[in-house]
């Protein structure tokens, strides 16, 4: 497959990721939506995929804040822009850090009624996993 140097998407190589982006990233219950919903899926998402309660626009910024701060990676395949979690490059460089975020948004979710994490993050804080292709 040919790959259009307009349609790479720029993203920080693992020695880049930092752990206040990565933390900065996952703050906001939006983004952490999107990461619960790559989570749950079995592989790569179109962003055309998420229903969020935001405009296009601001859809296309929060994506934006997680790839440039390492937490999803994300690339064309036909006009589809596909996302997943790093989790590879995450678990290297902060072990643990994710696993603990999943525990934490999915006893959250218990505690507020047995909602399911996704809707807990739009009320508060949670994050998902995903395996990167």
């Amino acid at each position: 497959m040919t790959t259009n140097a307009s349609r790479v998407l720029a993203h920080p190589s693992r020695d880049e990721i930092r752990v206040e982006g990565v933390l900065h990233a996952l703050a906001d219950p939006i983004r952490l939506r999107i990461v619960l919903q790559l989570a749950a899926a079995a592989d790569e998402q179109a962003c055309s995929h998420f229903d969020l309660p935001v405009s296009k626009s601001t859809t296309t910024h929060h994506f934006r804040v997680l790839r440039e701060n390492g937490v999803i990676t994300q690339f064309y395949r036909g006009t589809a822009k596909l996302s997943c979690v790093r989790t590879e490059d995450l678990d290297a460089l902060f072990p643990g850090l994710l696993d603990s975020v999943l525990r934490g948004a999915d006893l959250q979710a218990r505690r507020l009624g047995g909602a399911d994490a996704s809707s807990v993050a739009l009320s508060g804080t949670a994050a998902g996993r995903v395996e990167q292709p």
